[in-house]
């Protein structure tokens, strides 16, 4: 919250559609590439300057302008002003910590979304946000840094597999929202096998570590219910929307992308149920340990309060005590405590208290 509030303290008092890179610088150099494509043609390039860029604003074929980072805000400013973006849409762009939603601007179409995926090497997850501009024959998306999950997409768009190549730029769109959800699937795998293993861990001997991987999984199922439940508006409203930008062709597609959505929601839900749940059983396994601790340090007590009883009694230095002068009576106490320790231990037993 506090990394939050400082960051977008750099807004207060400026006039709103001022850019201002709100986030963490993760590239050195913007990246700029340019895929051009129809049914019978295909190119890609690296666009060197943004003026590269221009030429293929109004182009008859389709155009994937794909910008990574975005600390260089006179970039995005030209860029913006030549395809006559809105000055507040580049001003959500550069604000990180956006909310996914869609915005219709009439020739264009604004989505802004979460993107996760998963580092091996780090065994970590990564999370970025992917700004997606969809024009009449053109898709700009914006990414913080270099890597995606847009690799397969460019493969089909490449090697001409699948209707990428026939369809337009709402298609286009489309896809790079289904990878960007697809992948959802993957990182609950990987959240999956984690509840697992802990879940496991709890039922046989759980730690305060194991409390603590409970507590960041839960931190982590918050973070994607706030990323995910916000989606399903943005599909919906592409769905429901009057945009002539989108064909009934691939609001069919868009619908399926919806079911997609749905399903990951109710996942994320269940593993939010689920890990309530296992800090429920982590209570009580510590509640039980402590009473099983307990109840052994009580059967102790109560065997020993009649012995200790007997112990005080003769333990008293009275002058005129009949058994003090009993030949035999040291040894039948001892056989009277012995006996009574006996009979409560199997007392207890019978109770299954032992």
């Amino acid at each position: 919250m506090r990394r939050f509030i400082k960051k977008t303290s750099k807004m207060v008092g400026l006039p709103p559609g001022t850019l201002v890179h709100i986030g963490e610088k993760k590239v050195e150099k913007i990246k700029i590439t340019i895929i051009d494509y129809d049914e019978t043609q295909f190119q890609e390039k690296e666009a060197k300057t943004t003026e590269e860029c221009f030429p293929f604003k109004d182009t008859p074929t389709v155009t994937w302008i794909n910008i990574d980072g975005l600390h260089q805000v006179e970039i995005l400013e030209t860029i913006g002003k030549r395809f006559e973006l809105h000055p507040l849409l580049l001003e959500d762009i550069l604000n990180t910590d956006q909310r996914p939603k869609m915005e219709d601007f009439g020739d264009y179409v604004y989505i802004t979304l979460k993107m996760l995926y998963y580092d091996k090497s780090e065994d970590e997850i990564i999370v970025e946000q992917v700004s997606i501009i969809l024009g009449k024959n053109f898709v700009i998306s914006l990414q913080e840094r270099e890597g995606d999950v847009f690799n397969t997409i460019r493969e089909r768009i490449k090697n001409a597999k699948g209707r990428i190549r026939k369809m337009g730029s709402d298609y286009l769109a489309y896809s790079l929202l289904d990878a960007t959800i697809d992948n959802y699937f993957i990182i609950l795998e990987k959240l999956g096998e984690y509840i697992e293993n802990t879940e496991e861990e709890l039922l046989k001997k759980p730690t305060s570590e194991t409390l603590k991987v409970i507590h960041k999984l839960k931190r982590k199922m918050i973070f994607l219910r706030k990323s995910v439940w916000p989606i399903r508006e943005v599909i919906s409203g592409l769905i429901r929307g009057e945009s002539q930008l989108i064909n009934e062709i691939t609001t069919i597609y868009l619908r399926d992308l919806y079911d997609h959505t749905i399903q990951v929601i109710d996942t994320v839900e269940t593993f939010r149920d689920m890990l309530s749940g296992m800090l429920d059983v982590y209570l009580s396994t510590l509640s039980n340990r402590m009473n099983e601790v307990m109840k052994v340090l009580t059967i102790i007590a109560t065997i020993f309060i009649p012995l200790t009883f007997i112990a005080g009694i003769y333990g008293m230095n009275f002058r005129f005590m009949p058994e003090l002068e009993w030949k035999g009576g040291y040894f039948a106490v001892l056989s009277l405590m012995l006996i009574i320790g006996i009979i409560m231990v199997i007392n207890f037993k019978k109770k299954k208290w032992l």
